[in-house]
């Protein structure tokens, strides 16, 4: 057994295209090292639909440019196969790459275009790391048949990833994903992948310049532009996007976090650079006691989700992603829009009552952007994890740079009728009772721990949580008469729902809380919070305790 693990890391050094993933590699073997040589081999990073995501480092369990190579070769050889939808021949098909700031990106977005190009289609490449949606929107903007984005997100600061996206301008879903990933497993070395050094496209600022002339769409024309933001770009690289876009729209210029204003893949700030973490906006806060703006908005490294938060008193405080998605919602509505509403399963059931209330269409699906975008009709997507989909023709993926505009104009239109965000979340309790989120979210090192929990409640589905009757247990992996197999669990109760289930890109059990409190006037609103709020820490609680948390 370990000869065959020498054996095929000393493979895999011998093909290796880069130095620094050559030199830990080399120095594993030298120094015998069967445990960390046995982490990096047993099996390989699983290409699924969120594509590929992990820890940087050697061998085919890591992100790194032979992993890179071999999942560009095998998206290539799909979409030869599959032939493409805009040209005639399969060496019609252009393939645009994106990347973020994060170590590596640049070489893996480089690598893609070599394997591209040399695969016979052609390749072109963003000028720059830019955010995730200008890469969507080019996709769609330029007539490609597929796209790449190499960005981890919010992942720490030794991952990275590889998101694919087909011509529609939205990620795969099945069974694509399990189309590229046969393709990949097909790729016996790496000397077969031609990979020239020359021959793809670098593109100019043209595009860029066509996502911000898109940016235009979002907001209405004369509404008010007068509130003033403080702004974090969290390390990644949304500053200059964001700022040019705010521009564009005249909105005031914001104010800017200064430590966390320029890539730095080193995240040096934050623990973890996602503005849901704890301590993740201390900075944004301290920039806002000095600014005193109306709004302070954050995006996640590659800018495709939108956070913000509000002075609530004397302090700020973050509004959670489904109190943004209302929010949002409520906006449209109020402009006046037609189409779907849609969102994941996890997200706050408040926005199916804002839907249905305006006369307008709703769907829920399965986690994920891939499956928001697919709804016929589209108008307005969101999930709970601060992504927002306002302008699905444009982008049809989350966008934090649009979803910021949108969420300033609301602002300034109520700030022009001297309320707040808050007054608005105010009315809508009124209006559709006080719908109320929070999650329990378990990091592990182990992803073991994850699955004995999932089968714990599978083998014993709590029958009551916070006091309240469970009356119904679902186990999604069946599938239900609207949504495809997920590996999840849903619970619902009168007036609460639960949903449990393992993160796609991170390691991560998560479990969605939803509690729904009658309002009675907003004389009752404060009882009503007390209630929820006691309601949220039962369920925290019971559902931990049921899956051996």
């Amino acid at each position: 057994m370990h000869d065959d693990l020498l054996a095929r890391a000393k493979a895999w050094l011998a093909e290796d295209p880069d130095p620094d993933t050559r030199e830990e590699l080399a120095a594993l073997l030298d120094a015998h090292d069967l445990p960390g040589l046995t982490d990096r081999f047993s099996g390989t990073l699983e290409f699924g639909t969120a594509g590929l995501r992990g820890e940087l480092g050697a061998g085919p369990r890591r992100m790194n440019r032979a992993v890179v190579i071999r999942a560009a070769a095998g998206l290539a050889a799909y979409l030869k196969r599959n032939g493409t939808p805009h040209g005639d021949a399969p060496d019609a098909g252009l393939v645009v790459i994106g990347y973020d700031a994060r170590h590596k990106s640049a070489d893996f977005a480089r690598d893609t275009a070599a394997v591209m190009t040399g695969a016979g289609l052609r390749a072109a490449l963003l000028p720059r790391p830019l955010p995730t949606p200008v890469l969507a929107f080019a996709i769609r903007h330029l007539g490609a048949v597929a796209g790449v984005e190499v960005t981890a997100s919010h992942n720490p600061p030794r991952d990275n990833g590889y998101k694919v996206y087909l011509g529609d301008g939205s990620q795969i879903v099945p069974p694509a994903d399990a189309g590229i990933a046969a393709e990949i497993d097909a790729i016996a070395a790496l000397a077969d992948v031609p990979r020239p050094d020359s021959g793809w496209e670098v593109l100019d600022d043209s595009v860029l310049d066509a996502y911000l002339a898109r940016t235009d769409a979002v907001l209405a024309p004369g509404s008010p532009r007068t509130a003033r933001t403080v702004y974090t770009a969290m390390h990644g690289v949304g500053k200059d996007t964001l700022l040019a876009a705010f521009a564009r729209a005249g909105f005031p210029e914001p104010v800017l976090v200064a430590e966390q204003a320029e890539p730095d893949p080193d995240f040096p700030t934050v623990a973890f650079p996602n503005p849901e973490e704890p301590g993740a906006m201390d900075l944004a806060f301290a920039t806002a006691r000095e600014a005193d703006p109306d709004l302070v908005i954050a995006n996640d490294p590659d800018a495709d989700r939108c956070a913000a938060a509000v002075k609530d008193g004397d302090a700020w405080r973050m509004l959670r992603g489904d109190e943004v998605g209302a929010l949002l919602a409520a906006h449209l509505v109020g402009r006046g829009v037609s189409g779907t509403f849609a969102e994941s399963i996890v997200s706050s059931s408040l926005l199916g009552r804002i839907a249905a209330a305006a006369g307008l269409g709703y769907e829920e699906t399965l986690t994920g952007f891939k499956w928001i975008a697919r709804v016929e009709g589209l108008r307005y997507g969101y999930e709970e994890a601060l992504g927002y989909c306002v302008d699905p023709e444009g982008v049809r993926d989350k966008d934090g740079i649009t979803a910021a505009l949108l969420l300033t104009e609301l602002a300034s239109r109520l700030k022009s009728e001297g309320r707040t965000l808050l007054d608005l979340l105010d009315d809508l309790a009124v209006e559709h009772g006080l719908h109320a989120t929070d999650q329990l979210s378990v990091r592990v090192e182990d992803l073991s721990v994850i699955a004995d929990a999932m089968r714990r409640l599978r083998e014993r589905p709590p029958v009551r949580l916070a006091g309240l009757d469970v009356r119904g247990a679902e186990d999604l992996t069946r599938g239900t008469d609207r949504l495809p197999p997920t590996d999840g669990l849903r619970y619902t109760m009168d007036g609460a729902r639960v949903i449990v289930r393992p993160s796609g890109t991170e390691p991560k059990l998560k479990c969605y809380l939803e509690v729904v409190v009658p309002v009675t006037g907003r004389d009752g609103l404060g009882q009503a919070r007390e209630r929820a709020a006691a309601l949220l820490a039962a369920l925290k609680k019971d559902v931990a305790e049921a899956a051996g948390l």
